[in-house]
């Protein structure tokens, strides 16, 4: 398994989808890579060399992509500051709850968590 920037690309799948495997690349910006590389984009990341791997690398790095950690770091960053300042984004973030205005009253399961189970009331004889 190649790896390209601390992460192990698959090997069985062309070049243009395996880069799609570091968090931050997309379809469309691993075209670009690959083109900017200079690498043919039907060639299986397998069958790369060690001089191909560091030429994507290099230009992933010049190419001022944002990948893993920094963009990790950089979400993170933006919704503390959405936090902080007490916009209504910050707030749903800190509920829980769906930020861009979807119904709440049914689904929004992904966001709430699973459902709580109805609390039975108990008569007293």
């Amino acid at each position: 398994m190649p790896r390209i920037l601390g992460i192990d690309i698959p090997k069985e799948k062309k070049i243009e989808i395996a880069l799609t495997y570091i968090y931050g690349i997309g379809r469309n910006t691993s075209c670009k890579i690959v083109k900017e590389a200079g690498i043919s984009s039907n060639k299986r990341a397998k069958d790369l060399t060690d001089e191909e791997v560091s030429r994507i690398s290099t230009t992933i790095q010049k190419g001022n992509y944002r990948t893993e950690g920094d963009l990790r770091r950089q979400l993170t960053q933006d919704i503390r500051r959405l936090i902080d300042i007490g916009s209504w984004r910050g707030l749903r973030h800190k509920r829980g709850l769906p930020v861009r205005g979807q119904r709440t009253r049914t689904n929004a399961r992904t966001r709430k968590g699973p459902r709580r189970g109805t609390i039975a009331i108990i008569k007293k004889e």
